[in-house]
């Protein structure tokens, strides 16, 4: 189970990191997209009720019917563009 906490930062740690472990196996390679992937809150994106899936490489319902890609979606695309590290990314 996931709990809340002002920062969400300590308790989904380790979700985080296992997730991009996850991904590594999937063939994620670029080190600064695996680190964006296991620091990123993705748990405060999505709606309470589904904050338990946050760190499963699933696409989640957001509201207003959009949903958040799945990780190794986000993971494989961000990848592919080979950003220098200047950037910014949405």
């Amino acid at each position: 189970m996931i709990r809340s906490s002002p920062l969400g930062r300590v308790e989904l740690e380790i979700p985080r990191r296992r997730l991009s472990e996850r991904l590594k196996t999937l063939g994620i390679r670029d080190a600064r997209v695996l680190e964006a992937i296991a620091s990123v809150p993705r748990h405060l994106l999505i709606p309470e009720p589904l904050r338990a899936q946050a760190y499963k490489d699933v696409s989640l319902p957001i509201g207003a019917g959009q949903t958040i890609s799945a990780p190794s979606t986000v993971a494989a695309m961000t990848e592919a563009l080979q950003l220098s590290g200047s950037e910014t990314v949405l």
